[in-house]
């Protein structure tokens, strides 16, 4: 594991530890995290520990080109139900990623210094929302950092039954329409496995995250 100072640098990725944290310490700067996301690695800590930078050994994604609507979401979409809008309220879904309630997990890591670093990110064009509507209201969404030919989904929040699920399906339509190569889920959960993502090896990951756009 790796110590990290203020010069920007990370080590090479398969230098993390078999869990796979690469380095320790450093910024939340726009700078740093660009670095990071675009060799592979992504922060994750919690509010009391230091920052720690992940690289693991498998990496959940979806391939956009590749992915199927199942029957339920699709009959939701056709529904009407949900109002969809790309970077509408950007600052609102990080909050509601922060603030909502989630079985079997005391707090969160999305801090004050995560909120500020990301909202600079999406001022600056890189970091991207997808915000589901019910009746006017904020009911569920999404943020992630878009790496132009892959997507680094980040977290996501409901307020009512699938809207999260909506926001997600969305997002991968979006991101077949234009030719992303990868929506990179980053690490492995149940939810994630049932909305159609899968894992692949660090090695795969980062030859297609390296490829030409």
């Amino acid at each position: 594991m790796h110590f990290l100072t203020k010069d920007l640098y990370f080590p090479p990725v398969d230098e993390a530890s078999y869990e796979g944290v690469l380095a320790v310490g450093g910024d939340l700067s726009t700078e740093r995290l660009l670095l990071a996301y675009r060799n592979g690695i992504f922060p994750w800590f919690n509010p009391d520990e230091p920052i720690l930078w992940w690289s693991p050994p498998e990496r959940m994604v979806v391939v956009p080109q590749l992915y199927k609507v199942s029957k339920s979401i699709r009959n939701l979409l056709n529904q009407k139900k949900f109002e969809i809008t790309f970077n509408q309220n950007f600052e609102a879904v990080i909050r509601n990623c922060q603030q909502i309630v989630r079985k079997d997990q005391d707090g969160t890591w999305i801090t004050e210094d995560i909120i500020e670093s990301y909202t600079k990110l999406h001022e600056m064009g890189f970091a991207q929302s997808v915000e589901v509507w019910q009746n006017g209201a904020l009911v569920g969404g999404l943020y992630g950092v878009d790496l132009g030919h892959v997507f680094c989904g980040e977290s996501m929040f409901s307020k009512v039954p699938n809207a999260s699920k909506i926001a997600f399906v969305t997002l991968v339509q979006h991101l077949k329409d234009n030719n992303y190569k990868l929506l990179d889920c980053q690490l492995h959960n149940d939810h994630l496995e049932k909305l159609g993502a899968f894992e692949i090896s660090r090695e795969t990951f980062m030859k297609v995250l390296k490829s030409a756009v």
